[in-house]
């Protein structure tokens, strides 16, 4: 299986998961989850990012390796954003591949639940000119 994981500090681009896990056929499906900042009560204006390099790699190569041997992934690509974000910026995408749809959209939505509650990220938000951790 080729996995991409990483956390990066630069703005995420929309097709770079599923242009980077074409495998000439090999896979029957691909599943892309996009994630982006929201702001449901209308008051956050900003929102920041912080985790630990290294550590935070690791929970989420651990995470995709689990997926792949559960579901026979032929690639999975996991990118999060860090650092200062505005509502409607794109935070987090999750792509899988696998030979069959169904493997391909379980993955993906058990790599996005744990990465939300395993990996180690912490969160301010910016509202009404003060940050406020989360």
């Amino acid at each position: 299986m080729k996995i991409h994981v990483a956390v990066t500090d630069t703005a995420l681009v929309p097709a770079q998961p599923s242009d980077w896990l074409r495998d000439a056929g090999l896979s029957g499906a691909m599943v892309q989850f996009s994630g982006q900042v929201r702001d449901e009560q209308g008051r956050v204006e900003a929102l920041h990012l912080e985790h630990y390099p290294g550590m935070t790699e690791s929970v989420l190569s651990t995470i995709v390796e689990q997926a792949g041997k559960q579901w026979h992934l032929n690639g999975a690509w996991v990118v999060h954003r860090v650092g200062t974000m505005s509502p409607g910026d794109d935070i987090v995408q999750v792509a899988v591949s696998a030979a069959h749809r169904q493997a391909a959209f379980e993955a993906c939505a058990f790599i996005m639940d744990l990465l939300k509650t395993r990996a180690p990220f912490w969160k301010k938000e910016f509202i009404g000119g003060h940050w406020f951790w989360v």
